[in-house]
């Protein structure tokens, strides 16, 4: 089956959508203003989750528009997660609240367990929400990588500038992005959203088709890790990946062995220095070592955090909340957009191989050579690497 459209649909269910505008966004730089604008123009309803809301000038702003809206008689609600979200000023929220959005938290542990928590967020309080969604007026959908914090302003010249992505999603599909807040909203505050916050929406003129997966935890692993696999045993051409975590299982590990064996154009791209969780740096140097081997081409971002999470597969493209880590495939609560617009997937591939320009090819010769501190330190964190 070499239809990435009916493999999706077969494997998770998720049906295609036509007439989706789609706008690949670049950078907090184009991000914010997008989602400012969406914000300030809606008339009906505004839906935010987040897994992360922490601080900064666009943490006001973006509170700012969320309140004038509300102040107006437009629906708001913002639901964050609270291990992601736990930074986020209370004054921040009580400004929400007192205008009229309806603001809640995705599972908040209870209060000794709150008091308990001081590890690092990924050894801690399993299934969260890593979901990025904005709704307005039940049209105008994003997703993606971004965060509401200042990490992602600017445009990734820097340290202090992260580099991501995100998606403006124009369309039908937005129904499908309401659906991802929609089964958090009811798990954290026990009411369903009204129907009006979820119009039919028309389809755009020359829009494409996009198809909205649902990562929720399983028995094994969540549907967003089918999807990916699919598209990974399937892949003829190339198999490029950009994601700011990288710690794979097994299985995706040999799906991209086997795939490199067959001849497909793997590409592996990852933060470096400025990884934000060195941890989870470490942990993926185990897998480093069976894709060298395969001949797989493993780059490491140099300029600033890479928090990206593309995965371009012959002529389709997967993005959004998910990273190619087990958190993202197992516990976490994701979302992602499988786009068969061939104009968005070259877009994509093309800031790929832009981000690859600026980076550093990891040195197998060099790896082989680590120390034995080093090793043991990866051989500690593999231990904890489920976790990460």
């Amino acid at each position: 089956m070499h239809d990435p459209e009916l493999l999706v649909e077969a494997t998770v269910g998720s049906v295609a959508t036509d007439g989706n505008a789609v706008s690949v966004l670049r950078n907090g730089a184009e991000i914010f203003p997008a989602m400012l604008e969406a914000i300030t123009a809606a008339q009906d309803s505004v839906l935010l989750l987040t897994y992360v809301y922490w601080t900064g000038d666009i943490a006001e702003q973006v509170a700012d528009a969320l309140c004038e809206r509300a102040r107006t008689g437009v629906d708001v609600r913002v639901l964050v997660d609270w291990i992601g979200g736990r930074q986020m000023d209370q004054d921040l929220i009580d400004r929400l609240e007192q205008a009229g959005c309806t603001f809640a938290w995705f599972r908040p542990p209870s209060r000794i367990a709150r008091a308990a928590i001081s590890l690092d967020e990924g050894l801690v309080g399993q299934h969260r929400t890593h979901r990025k969604v904005l709704v307005c007026d039940g049209r105008v959908g994003f997703t993606g990588g971004v965060g509401i914090a200042a990490e992602w302003t600017g445009d990734a010249r820097g340290p202090g500038e992260w580099r991501d992505t995100h998606l403006r999603i124009e369309g039908p599909a937005a129904t499908s992005l309401v659906s991802a807040f929609a089964t958090n909203w009811h798990e954290s505050t026990g009411a369903p959203l009204p129907p009006d916050v979820s119009p039919r929406v028309p389809a755009q003129p020359g829009g494409g088709r996009v198809q909205v997966v649902r990562g929720q935890p399983g028995r094994f692993v969540s549907d967003v890790a089918l999807v990916l696999r699919a598209l990974l045993g399937q892949a003829r051409e190339r198999i490029w990946i950009e994601t700011a975590y990288f710690v794979p299982d097994e299985e995706t590990v040999g799906l991209l062995v086997d795939a490199a064996e067959r001849g497909v154009d793997v590409r592996l791209l990852v933060p470096g220095p400025r990884i934000d969780k060195r941890v989870s740096r470490l942990a993926a140097r185990e897998s480093f070592a069976s894709l060298l081997d395969a001949g797989i081409a493993v780059n490491e971002f140099q300029p600033t955090m890479l928090h990206c999470k593309v995965v371009v597969v012959d002529d389709v493209a997967v993005t959004g909340s998910a990273n190619c880590n087990m958190r993202s495939l197992e516990q976490d609560d994701e979302v992602v957009v499988v786009l068969h617009d061939r104009q968005v997937v070259d877009r994509l591939a093309s800031d790929l191989l832009e981000d690859l320009e600026r980076s550093e090819s990891f040195d197998p010769d060099r790896f082989e050579e680590r120390s034995t501190v080093h090793r043991l330190a990866e051989l500690l964190v593999a231990m904890v690497r489920r976790f990460l």
